[in-house]
């Protein structure tokens, strides 16, 4: 019989380079409870695995996009309490979004403002 593949495992190192987070902004976020289920080898060295490549990917869009980390652990937490709380992820998700439409629109009328300058500079030139 054949042993069973097992799932790629990834040191902090290697999770860090493949996440685009820091080996601090890890420790942290395991420490705040925003990843979960890191196994450690015997030594003590954390392991993660394609899973928690994932959730790093969603976690990395939420802060690129302005959630706070209380809101993210929320977040976080909701998904581990499983499918019963898909209505309040929704709707944390949605009031994030609309905030994140906010600040499009407010860079979107302070880029026009500064299109408007350059228009106006090269006026003078």
């Amino acid at each position: 019989m054949t042993a069973a593949p097992t799932a790629p495992a990834y040191t902090i190192g290697e999770c860090a380079r493949r996440s685009g987070f820091s080996m601090d902004t890890l420790r942290y976020y395991e420490r705040v409870g925003l990843i979960d289920d890191v196994d450690r080898t015997p030594t003590g060295q954390r392991r993660f695995t394609e899973a928690h490549l994932e959730w790093l990917g969603t976690l990395k869009c939420l802060r690129d996009t302005g959630m706070p980390i209380e809101q993210m652990c929320r977040f976080a937490q909701l998904v581990r309490d499983g499918d019963a709380t898909v209505p309040e992820r929704i709707e944390l998700l949605r009031t994030h979004r609309e905030a994140v439409d906010e600040r499009i629109a407010d860079l979107d009328a302070k880029r026009d403002y500064i299109s408007g300058k350059i228009d106006y500079y090269r006026g003078l030139e």
